[in-house]
């Protein structure tokens, strides 16, 4: 069974879920390359930037503003089929993609890996 796979026909190449015991032991890598992706195609051109480093503040550097962060939980919410609770919408689990990413993780089910 496929559990990932990598969509090339659809309209943005995200790899499409199917949230299964087997999605869950996503590495960090994938999960990090697919937020990159995502990140880098909707919110960058409007912040001016070409790139940014795991490590960099999405707001200090003005990459994602408060209605951003609502897309973007849409997206996580919806890639990666996890809820995210209103008390998890912090800096410390969102506020750059390596903090992002090991939020993500952890909600996989899989802290500390």
């Amino acid at each position: 069974m496929t559990v990932f796979s990598l969509n090339l026909g659809g309209e943005n190449g995200y790899l499409e879920s199917a949230m299964t015991k087997e999605s869950k032991d996503m590495k960090l890598k994938d999960i990090n390359d697919i937020m990159r992706k995502y990140i880098t195609e909707n919110f960058l051109p409007q912040a001016g930037l070409e790139t940014f480093h795991d490590a960099d503040s999405f707001m200090e550097k003005g990459i994602i503003d408060s209605t951003g962060v609502l897309e973007l939980l849409e997206f996580v919410e919806e890639q990666f089929g996890i809820k995210v609770e209103d008390e998890e919408v912090i800096p410390n689990n969102l506020d750059s993609l390596q903090k992002l990413t090991q939020f993500i993780k952890r909600k996989l089910g899989h802290a500390g890996q």
